[in-house]
């Protein structure tokens, strides 16, 4: 009922009043019980009935006459009526909307702010009005009930130890749907003994744990879960719910608060292999690789309660808390694509985040942001907030500018509850109702659960120096294994006898766990590649791994074909239209094939084999430098063409996926997909190529150092456009200089293909290889459209990747210089020796930064005389690009001092090139001039 429809109040009333049957049973009983003659504006006039009962049917008013008394009173107190009902259901809008500022969250009970809007007398309802009773169609299961039997519900529902937040959420289905589900129980599950029982065995496991590695080993790093145990059957419990819902695997990521006690008891690690790990008796392998305990990933199977299993996937992760949280996803979409999960519903993502966290690092928007776009989303996420009421040292009044951490959450149509973790009861509420409405509508769902840090940041760290009064209150309070056993011995769920067995059970067991860490011949299982990753491996570059990447002729003619082919139909943009001309022309081999053209072909080829392509990046359908064209779009009706999607009758899956405006995010998130697709290629482009540091995080902690901390292997392929051409600082360098810093033990490959063939080459390789290391490929800009940037079409039917192209010269009789260079600058290079017709300069590409072993540039070298001046040539500055690097790597000298290394390049900088547009060409003139001065 609308509250502001009056006549339609006033008509009902007339029509009760004439005939009670005449309404219906709801409205009878409610004009039977409400009682109008105790407003005190109407106490000395009777009522509408009484005026009825005397005077028969209430007159009409004739034409010119006014309202009869009799039809004033009753509208008078149909008004009346409305403005209560008003009220009324404005209280109910409003504990909805604040009543989780009400609600008991803290387990601390630190003291909340009051919240007027849920008091009664804000609206004008007093203490007598308690009794009355009110129509409230819209609040479930109270119709007809007084105004204290509504307030109570909306208080059991929204005040105790849950608080919902979810009527900023748009859609009107979502929000009765959540309504019913909340208030239809009051926001609380009736629990069954045996799952009350399985409750407290959780929250056993998860303290017993706590306690025993904190007496074991005194002053060790664990960051114990102490105050926040109810994380443990929060887990649980999701993970069957999950296994009811169907779901065959869970990528869960976590940072290091509660880690071990997840690994031990949620995923089943051996307690051994974690004690042996403290003691770390083996230095020896782990000397200069490795990571500490808690960071550490993991991977079993969960058995149900039903006898169902669910694979538990737990992300390693460094210390940058929440830059895992992409990379997750992006493991749960690949194992989505991989079993044809188009509807998400087989696998999901369980985020456990901090609060200071959750509130203050940027990239959770970014998580947050993606999780409803095609290319990104998995179906909905479970985020929980390890709620801790502080970061380190520093409380929320100085973390965040909003109410709670988990504001940030509000910018999705999702709902966010709050729970006081010593409320296990409320948490399983909680977690059935979460992981309820993921299925129902494939959305993210926010789980807030209130704790607090027993020890303070880490077993060594003292928090009484910065939060004594919150470190007064903790001291005092008993654990929530022990507030839940008393509540649960009070109903009489359980017996002392039943709780102390078992505990000694999990005590035994983590005795004996210890003991055999203890022993000298145990050394920690490290789980090894498996499944999809079988015969995959790292380690340094082997020799022969170099897979035939060469097309047949007829097989790249035909690749061609398609990629230039559109539908009679579709009407091409006619700009467009030459493009597709002039790759048909490539096709018959009456054009050599450019860059572009190069790399669709290497993507067609590889779909045609079976190897699934993933590029994804900000503007990648088109290219930033509107070179791709990957996906067409009809001119008049706006549909799309991908010509890529029509290689083969059975190819593999393709994604061309144009990425938010954001890299940290994407780029987590096409790492994580990498490690659960080894046999793909999966690429992230950048829109320049110095957008990447904007991601550096993810190149650091995850990219360069996987391999060696966490011995996980990945395929990913990144596209850097790099080049200095004059159009400022921010979009010339790809920080090349920085990659090869990053460099060693052959972890990554830098590359920088200078022809469309080796660009092609080297894609196909990265997707073929079983040698899986990631590949950073600086792209050009410029040479995109460069007339001498093409490949004839047998470079693709044959050859391989080179990582170094000799010089081209007809003749290489007489050399009295050797140019080393890389990408661009090769072109102008050559360009100036053809002008200056200096035939005695040899020009040399190195194609492959690295890995690059000395005897492959040794090869390269062999042809000139001893003593030949050995020029390295870049555009960067000095202390730019790759000069630092090769001096580093292969010494002043090369080939027993045979040759003297020098450099051309520009001078030392703090910004890379300068923004006059004149000022650059100055400069490279200057910096071609001196590549071929004093010959």
């Amino acid at each position: 009922m609308n509250s502001y429809s009056l006549d339609y109040i006033d008509d009902l009333y007339v029509q009760y009043i004439r005939d009670p049957a005449s309404v219906s049973a709801g409205w009878r009983k409610y004009f039977e019980e409400f009682s109008l003659t105790s407003k005190s504006s109407l106490e000395d006039q009777p009522s509408g009935s009484e005026l009825l009962a005397e005077q028969g049917p209430v007159a009409v008013a004739t034409a010119g006459e006014g309202p009869t008394p009799q039809a004033r009173l009753i509208r008078d107190e149909a008004l009346w009526l409305a403005k209560m009902q008003d009220r009324v259901d404005n209280l109910v809008r409003e504990y909805r909307v604040r009543g989780h500022l009400m609600a008991k969250l803290d387990p601390l009970k630190l003291p909340r702010s009051v919240t007027p809007e849920l008091d009664p007398e804000s609206y004008g309802l007093s203490e007598a009005d308690l009794q009355r009773p009110f129509s409230c169609e819209n609040l479930q299961f109270v119709n007809g009930r007084t105004l204290g039997d509504i307030l109570t519900k909306l208080r059991n529902t929204y005040c105790r130890s849950i608080g919902a937040q979810f009527m900023h959420i748009d859609n009107r289905t979502i929000r009765d749907w959540l309504q019913r589900r909340m208030e239809s129980c009051e926001n609380r599950l009736e629990l069954s003994r045996d799952v009350q029982v399985r409750i407290y065995t959780r929250l056993a496991d998860a303290a017993i744990f706590e306690e025993f590695v904190r007496r074991k080993f005194v002053g060790a790093k664990t960051f114990s879960l102490e105050g926040a145990e109810s994380l443990i059957p929060l887990l649980d419990l999701a993970l069957e719910k999950a296994g009811q819902h169907h779901v065959e695997g869970v990528v869960l990521a976590m940072a290091h608060r509660g880690r071990l006690n997840v690994l031990a008891n949620i995923l089943g690690k051996r307690a051994q292999s974690i004690f042996w790990s403290f003691d770390d008796p083996r230095p020896d392998m782990h000397r200069g690789a490795g990571d500490v305990r808690y960071h550490l990933g993991y991977s079993s199977d969960w058995a149900t309660a039903s006898g169902g299993k669910v694979h538990i996937s737990l992300c390693f992760n460094p210390s940058h808390l929440e830059y895992v949280n992409t990379v997750a996803q992006g493991r749960c979409r690949a194992k989505q694509d991989r079993a044809d999960d188009d509807r998400h519903s087989q696998f999901m993502t369980i985020l456990i985040h901090g609060d200071a966290a959750f509130a203050g690092e940027g990239i959770v928007q970014e998580t947050l942001n993606m999780s409803e776009l095609a290319g990104y989303t998995t179906g909905g996420t479970l985020h929980v907030i390890l709620n801790n009421q502080i970061g380190f040292t520093t409380e929320s009044g100085e973390a965040r500018s909003c109410t709670y951490a988990t504001d940030v959450a509000k910018m999705l149509q999702i709902p966010i509850f709050h729970v006081n973790g010593e409320d296990p009861e409320a948490v399983a509420q909680v977690v059935n109702l979460a992981m309820d409405f993921r299925r129902e509508f494939r959305r993210d769902v926010v789980v807030d659960m209130y704790a607090y840090r027993r020890w303070g940041h880490n077993e060594g760290d003292e928090p009484r120096f910065t939060q004594p009064l919150m470190y007064q209150t903790i001291d005092e309070r008993r654990s929530v294994r022990e507030s839940y056993l008393k509540r649960l011995l009070k109903m009489g769920e359980i017996t002392r006898q039943e709780a102390d067995a078992i505990a000694e059970i999990r005590q035994g067991k983590l005795e004996r766990e210890f003991e055999l860490a203890q022993q000298e011949e145990y050394v920690s299982d490290m789980q090894t590649m498996g499944g999809y990753w079988q015969g995959y491996y790292g380690g340094a570059e082997p020799d022969d791994d170099n897979p035939e990447t060469a097309l047949q002729e007829e097989s790249a003619k035909k690749l061609l074909g398609g990629l230039a082919h559109v539908p009679t139909e579709f009407t091409l943009h006619r700009k467009l239209k030459r493009f597709m001309g002039l790759r048909q022309e490539m096709a018959d081999g009456r054009r050599s094939v450019d860059w572009a053209s190069g790399e669709a072909l290497a993507m067609g080829s590889l779909l045609a084999e079976g190897h699934p392509v993933r590029l994804s990046g900000q503007d990648c359908e088109r290219g930033t430098f509107s070179q791709r064209h990957a996906v067409l779009h009809d001119s008049s009706t706006g549909a799309t063409y991908t010509p890529l999607e029509h290689m083969a009758s059975d190819q593999a899956r393709l994604d061309v996926i144009n990425s938010p405006l954001c890299e940290a995010g994407v780029l987590g998130f096409e790492y994580g997909y990498s490690l659960d697709c080894p046999e793909g290629l999966v690429i992230w482009e950048a829109q320049f190529g110095d957008f990447w540091n904007v991601a550096q995080v993810i190149i650091d902690q995850f990219i360069t150092s996987a391999e060696d901390k966490w011995e996980r292997l990945s395929h990913l392929t990144l596209l850097l456009p790099h080049g200095f051409e004059g159009a400022g600082p921010e979009h010339c360098s790809a920080r090349l200089e920085r990659f090869l810093l990053l460099t060693a033990e052959d972890n990554i490959q830098v590359t920088q293909p200078s022809t469309p063939a080796q660009y092609f080459h080297l894609l196909r390789r990265q997707a073929m290889r079983r040698w899986s290391k990631p590949l950073v490929v600086l792209t050009p800009k410029s040479l995109l459209r460069h007339p001498a940037v093409v490949s004839p079409l047998a470079d693709f039917t044959s050859d391989h990747f080179r990582k170094i192209l000799p010089d081209q010269r007809a003749s290489q009789q007489r050399t009295d210089r050797i140019l080393l260079c890389s990408g661009k600058i090769y072109y102008e290079l050559a360009e100036k020796r053809e002008q200056l017709e200096a035939d005695n300069v040899a020009i040399i590409r190195i194609e492959q930064y690295y890995p690059l072993k000395n005897q492959c540039l040794l090869d390269a070298l062999k042809p000139y005389r001893p003593g030949t001046d050995l020029v390295w040539v870049q555009e960067e500055p000095t202390n730019m690009g790759a000069w630092q690097f090769m001096k580093v790597r292969f010494g002043d000298s090369l080939i027993e001092n045979k040759f003297k290394l020098r450099r051309i390049s520009r001078v030392e900088s703090a910004s890379p090139s300068t923004g006059s547009a004149s000022a650059h060409k100055l400069e490279q003139g200057e910096l071609l001039d001196e590549a071929f001065a004093r010959l």
